[in-house]
């Protein structure tokens, strides 16, 4: 510590209170100052000044912004533990917490500009909370010898008691229960104004220091300035009762009623310094009473210029004290009516109700609606038949009693019958349903439960209005179930076609009994395009899936007896090679053989038509019967047209189905014509005929030169269209299909072991047709040349299972063999084996 002699030392430290005794007493060795004699002069002068200051002040200096004070200075900060502590030390250890209001005021200050601050807070380690000192402060610059800025004075002024008054007045004023506020100075400052008082005048907190005349614009040309102006000279109260004012509100000019005091404040001096306002909105009040002036007349415009039909009965017999234009036409009368009883104006109602309800109402005051009445009225002398909605009112005077009625009328006949229209139209939808034995169901998808007919709820076995989403796959066949969700998913995607179609086997709860059931939906789109709902019908086709089963089984009996007995003849023959001697009895035989195949091809050509008749008829009847509800009932039906479309569309396919197995059946029976024919021309051709599902499916074909065969050409192109159209058709989703066609020639020691061609030969022509589709598990591999085979559902893939079949009736034909070879996902290759 330095010795307390420094007052004679250095004469510049003398006096100062107790922040000079504390200067004289530091160690300014251990600061960058040194001590006192090292100081410049412009230091010394500007502690001196500090110390004989009765001014708060407080000074920063050099590039550390070491601190001094004086005891004024010091008086402001005596509830910081750092008053005695932050003498010597540099600003921002000082003022660590609040570095981030005082660095940019000195940093201002250093380069040079004074700052005045009104009103605000004097920095006191603590400008937050209810130690915060609020008053006048200037920042200075004080410049060195070399006329630089070293240093930044503070000098500031204590307001805080006042500023303390000042919050304790604004309170009183923003917590009255009356609109108030203060206009200080003449040019009528808002200094403070409370909630209700910037509702009336449609503004916010922004108008705060702002000349009245400039914050509330339209008050020009008002008497309200002229009268403030008035008060402040005079100093005269002025009080106002039910003074109209015009103000924007919400940014809508419009016209207000207030009573108002204008009240004037006297400062120490007895002068006037500003004016508080008081203020009451009676609008309402003065509304209410220009309104009940004009109601009467109101209430009258009101009732004969209403859009709806009015007439006012009064007394026991309804007389007709008042009625309006509307009623009249709706009645059909014209103003003579009025001072007449209901009955005697309108005789026809004797016959209704309508006098009854009314004595109804007028004896217990309860109001009555009708809608949609049906009344047989005489309307300027013709008769008319209308419905209305109706409301009966009772009237009562000022004492409570009921003395009449109203009743307000609008015909509503063109909605009713539309109604009635649109009923009549879902009944006869409702017929054409239950004339194609149809079921119909319906999928809310907000709610998540599902709505069936009766007939739909018979085959599940439920008795349930409505059912879960989840607990609605539950009697569908496990195997099948996984299908039908996903089926549904699939339509319920945004972007989808929203159409629904599968088939899937059904179990009834109750009984266990096992349906066929073809089930069609579509879903509907609300204004914004969102799925609200999935409808639909359902349609049983156990008995046709069995009839199809009971008649593929049939064909298939048919084609084993031919090949059977294809068989025997090919071993005939086989005996005429090797035993010659035999040659007459053999041709016998033969004869006889070909006379049972003749007759045999004969007996299945005559079932096959038979087949076809009894089968197309029952579908014709469907189709035409489907055209005769369309034809007769299609503008009523609505959305049942799309359900017997679709009910005629599943007809169709049953029909082709049938033309396909005819064509299957015409394989075994008709003659082969045999030339020869180059399997590069056949292939050629189909391709033509594929060109436009190739350019759409983008496909990439590679061709080997393929060898000429002895054959049928109409035959052969079937094989390779049914071959190519599957390559095609069994393509994975978002990858073309790739397509090779390639030749050989194997030996008959070379044949595969499973491998038994319909005619022997030396060696056999090998072609294979490969891609890269979906592929199948080879374990089905017997099973996708029968008939009726499908290992993919008809949501997925298209077709009636015939096609393999048909092409190894094909390869039969010309004395070969048919095989293929696959894996899941990995594509397929049919290997086809002709003679030589």
């Amino acid at each position: 510590m330095m010795p307390d002699s420094l007052p004679g030392t250095y004469p510049f430290l003398a006096r100062g209170g107790e922040m000079g005794a504390l200067i004289r007493a530091f160690d300014w060795s251990a600061t960058v100052l040194d001590t006192p004699d090292h100081w410049p002069q412009s230091l010394r002068t500007t502690v001196t000044i500090l110390l004989n200051s009765e001014f708060p002040m407080f000074l920063w200096w050099g590039p550390e912004l070491i601190q001094f004070y004086n005891d004024a200075y010091r008086l402001l900060l005596t509830n910081s533990d750092k008053y005695s502590t932050a003498l010597g030390q540099s600003g921002q250890e000082s003022w660590a917490n609040n570095w981030s209001f005082v660095k940019p005021l000195l940093d201002r200050v250093q380069n040079g500009e004074s700052i005045r601050v009104d009103d605000g807070i004097i920095p006191t380690f603590c400008t937050n909370g209810p130690d915060t000192i609020y008053g006048t402060s200037s920042y200075s610059p004080v410049y060195d010898e070399a006329g630089a800025v070293a240093g930044v004075l503070l000098i500031a002024h204590d307001t805080t008691s006042l500023k303390k008054n000042e919050a304790v007045f604004r309170n009183l004023i923003e917590e009255a229960p009356v609109a108030t506020c203060l206009f200080v100075g003449r040019d009528l400052r808002i200094e403070v104004a409370n909630e209700p008082m910037l509702n009336f005048w449609g503004k916010g907190r922004s108008v705060f220091g702002k000349p009245v005349a400039e914050a509330v614009p339209e008050l020009q040309g008002q008497p309200f300035l002229a009268t403030l102006a008035e008060v402040f000279e005079t100093g005269k109260t002025y009080e106002a009762k039910a003074s109209p004012a015009w103000l924007a509100v919400n940014g809508v000019l419009g016209t207000y009623y207030f009573d108002f005091t204008y009240k004037p404040l006297r400062d120490a001096n007895g002068d006037v310094y500003a004016i508080m306002e008081m203020a009451v909105d009676v609008t309402a009040q003065v509304l209410a009473s220009q309104q009940l002036i004009e109601s009467e007349q109101f209430t009258r415009n009101v009732f004969y210029n209403s859009p709806v039909a009015k007439i006012v009965f009064v007394g026991e017999d309804m007389t007709i004290r008042t009625i309006n234009e509307n009623m009249l036409t709706m009645i059909g009368r014209n103003e003579s009516v009025v001072g007449k009883p209901l009955l005697e104006a309108v005789p026809e109602l004797v016959v209704t109700p309508l006098m009854e309800r009314l004595k109804r109402v007028l004896a217990t005051g309860e109001t009555y609606r009708n809608p949609g009445e049906k009344v047989n009225l005489v309307r300027y002398g013709q008769p008319y038949v209308g419905y209305y909605n109706y409301v009966y009112k009772a009237l009562h005077n000022a004492q409570g009693k009921r003395y009449g009625v109203m009743v307000t009328a609008t015909e509503v006949t063109e909605q009713v019958l539309a109604r009635l229209a649109v009923e009549e139209s879902e009944s006869r939808l409702r017929g054409a349903i239950e004339l194609a034995q149809l079921g119909t169901w319906e999928m809310d998808i907000a709610t998540g439960t599902v709505t069936y007919s009766d007939r739909i709820k018979s085959w599940f076995g439920v008795d349930g209005l409505k059912i879960d989403v989840s607990d609605s796959f539950n009697p569908i066949h496990p195997e099948d179930s996984p299908r039908i969700e996903a089926a549904i998913e699939t339509a319920l995607q945004p972007g989808s076609s929203g159409v629904y179609d599968e088939e899937y086997r059904l179990i009834n709860y109750q009984t266990g009994d096992v349906r066929i059931i073809h089930a069609q939906g579509r879903v509907l789109y609300d204004t914004q395009g969102q799925a609200y709902k999935l409808v639909g019908t359902a349609q049983d086709v156990t008995a046709e899936r069995q009839q199809q089963f009971a008649l593929a089984q049939l064909v298939q009996e048919r084609t084993e007896e031919l090949a059977a007995a294809n068989e025997e003849l090919a071993a005939t023959n086989e005996e005429l090679y090797s035993a010659n001697e035999e040659y007459a009895a053999i041709n016998e035989e033969l004869e006889e053989s070909n006379g049972l195949l003749f007759r045999s091809n004969e007996n299945l050509q005559q079932f096959a038509y038979v087949a076809s008749h009894d089968l197309q008829e029952p579908l014709r009847k469907i189709q035409q019967f489907g055209d005769l509800l369309k034809n007769h009932l299609g503008d009523q039906l609505g959305e049942g047209s799309m359900y017997l479309d679709r009910m005629q569309a599943a007809a169709s396919r049953m029909s082709t189905l049938i033309k396909d197995l005819l064509s299957f059946s015409r394989l075994s029976t008709q003659r082969n014509t045999v030339d020869s024919v180059s399997l590069t021309e056949v292939v050629e051709t189909v391709l033509a005929d594929l060109e436009l599902v190739i350019a759409e499916s983008k496909a990439v074909l590679q061709l080997d030169i393929l060898p000429a065969v002895e054959g049928d050409r109409s035959q052969l192109e079937q094989l390779f269209q049914n071959l190519l159209s599957n390559a095609l058709k069994f393509h994975k989703p978002g990858i073309a299909p790739h397509i090779q066609v390639r030749a050989g020639l194997v030996t008959f020691d070379q044949l595969p072991s499973g491998i038994k061609p319909s005619r022997m030969a030396a060696s056999y022509h090998r072609i294979e047709v490969a891609d890269n589709g979906v592929g199948f598990d080879e374990k089905y591999l017997d099973r996708i040349f029968q008939v009726f085979q499908r290992l993919h559902g008809k949501s997925e893939f298209s077709g009636t299972g015939i096609g393999l079949a048909i092409c190894e009736k094909v390869v039969t034909n010309h004395g070969g063999a048919i095989t293929a070879t696959s894996h899941p996902g990995q594509g397929a290759t049919f290997i086809i084996y002709l003679p030589v």
